[in-house]
């Protein structure tokens, strides 16, 4: 005796399964740019290498003998594979059946409270969110007969919430995402959308202009202008769906499977004594004038190993994992060609930056030009206190190891938060560095007014003013009094600093682990 017959249907499930919506439905998915999500996770695990769950369940009509007649497969696709030759727990929702919404399972595949982030935690593996889905819908009442209170059963976010402390988490925005699905796409580390078919937002149109009147169109509501240059409530944006998965790939090869590991090292062919003579001339001499950060950041790291997060987002600041004779960092540089000075935006972004970098052991780079924090009206209605503040409790949060290379500017209390203050207190500056309570050239006037309006020539006092702490300010009399660490020949930073990141190596290796927080942020 056999079981061969029950043995065909399972493959025959399984064919049925791979057809998703159907044959117009997925060319309907095609047309529109998309890949299915099948296609999308043969794209982006290593080939060969997907081992699905739960392809068998959703939605079957029998004969009156009970012969399956239709199968509709939930709208989940789920399962667990590698990515570098590591492994990962990844999900994403079918929008070729029924836009992507659940398929009223007693128990979830996927989404918030779904199998996989379950299978994420308990494995101690990243998790990937590939979303393009609308969340629930009205009918929900009239398929079981009443209205659900929002959190009803398996709609709880708490196991989104646990995987936030242990793994990294990315979401991918691929499609018309609200709802539920928008909110696991901010509950996560990272995050991306694709450029054009991606958009993410509270409710879309037809909600806003029901509410308000406003017709407008989805890419106008929560498109990438907007939910990523804008708003910052996505952090990356990709041109289409294979470079969506190429930046996966890259941000996962900096991040550590979960808490209790050291970030990957990478085999590193850039010399650590590497020298270059550009860094001597980098920075202009008048104070006034901007130079290209990024390009100076890039003649330190290893070479090509930088990836920014938040390029088009509080640009003031630049975030970007990088790499230090193969060890993982984390850069936290001020950008002149935005004018460096510290906004609400940049702070937000600087904040969450280092939180990510703290969770999962990455040391952090400080490239200080920083003038201090925004000022105006305006900046102080977008709270630029409270999150320029919020972002220098945060780093005095931090467990991982700091160093600040002071390249200009360090004034006020946005210069103080690029400081080790709760560590070492390790910093390294520049000839072209400055620094103090606040520019020589805006304070003299406020500091001296009483002086330079008796002298007989008060614009030439202020000048004389100047100068005389100009003399001062120089970085060489801070290093003589070692209130400086050191003060070096730009073209030394890239040796000097790996020496650094490489000796702190061993007591990162004594705090892994969920890291704890305390207090409430301001």
């Amino acid at each position: 005796m056999s079981w061969k017959a029950e043995i065909e249907q399972i493959h025959e499930r399984r064919r049925l399964a791979e057809n998703c919506g159907g044959t117009v439905a997925v060319k309907k998915h095609h047309a529109a740019g998309k890949l299915t999500v099948r296609e999308r996770i043969s794209s982006l695990l290593d080939k060969n290498s997907f081992q699905e769950v739960g392809k068998l369940a959703g939605r079957a009509s029998y004969d009156t003998q009970g012969k399956l007649i239709d199968f509709e497969p939930a709208p989940y696709v789920m399962g667990i594979g590698r990515i570098g030759g590591r492994p990962v727990a990844i999900g994403g929702e079918d929008y070729t059946i029924r836009a992507g919404t659940g398929f009223g399972s007693d128990r979830r595949k996927g989404g918030q409270g779904g199998f996989i982030e379950d299978l994420a935690w308990e494995y101690r593996i990243p998790m990937i969110n590939l979303i393009d889905g609308t969340g629930g819908t009205v009918n929900t009442a009239k398929r079981k007969g009443y209205t659900v209170v929002p959190g009803y059963g398996q709609d709880g976010a708490e196991r989104s919430v646990d995987l936030m402390g242990i793994v990294p988490v990315v979401s991918a925005v691929m499609g018309t995402t609200a709802g539920a699905p928008s909110m696991r796409a901010i509950l996560s580390h990272w995050s991306i959308m694709v450029k054009g078919t991606g958009q993410i937002f509270a409710a879309g149109p037809p909600v806003v202009e029901r509410a308000f009147g406003h017709k407008l169109h989805k890419n106008d509501l929560g498109g990438a202008k907007v939910a990523v240059d804008t708003a910052g409530t996505i952090d990356n944006v990709a041109e289409n769906e294979q470079d969506c998965f190429d930046q996966i790939r890259r941000f996962l090869s900096y991040m550590p499977l979960n808490v209790w590991e050291l970030p990957p090292v990478a085999k590193c062919e850039d010399p650590i004594d590497r020298c270059e003579d550009a860094l001597a001339s980098i920075v202009p001499r008048s104070n006034r004038q901007a130079y290209n950060m990024k390009n100076l950041i890039g003649l330190i790291v290893d070479q090509d190993s930088m990836f920014e997060i938040q390029s088009t987002f509080g640009r003031a600041v630049i975030t970007s994992l990088a790499r230090m004779n193969g060890n993982v960092v984390g850069i936290i540089a001020n950008n002149p060609m935005a004018g460096g000075i510290m906004d609400h935006k940049s702070a937000r972004k600087q904040a969450h930056f280092v939180e990510l970098c703290d969770m999962f052991n990455i040391p952090l780079i400080f490239f200080a030009d920083i003038p201090g924090f925004m000022i105006g009206k305006e900046s102080e209605e977008n709270a630029i206190l409270r999150d320029g503040v919020r972002a220098r409790y945060i780093g005095l949060q931090v467990t991982v190891p700091v160093f600040t290379v002071i390249v200009r500017k360090c004034y006020g209390m946005a210069g103080g938060g690029v400081i080790d203050r709760r560590g070492l207190n390790f910093k390294i500056a520049w000839p072209s560095s400055e620094w103090g309570s606040l520019p020589i050239e805006g304070g003299v006037r406020a500091a001296y007014r009483g002086e330079i309006e008796k002298a007989s020539d008060p614009a030439k006092r202020e000048k004389e003013i100047e100068e005389e702490l100009r003399q001062l300010a120089s970085p060489f009399r801070t290093a003589e009094a070692f209130a400086v660490e050191d003060l070096i020949d730009p073209r030394e930073t890239r040796p000097y600093l790996c020496k650094f990141i490489e000796a702190s190596k061993p007591r990162m290796a004594t705090q892994l682990g969920p890291k704890a927080k305390y207090g409430v942020r301001p």
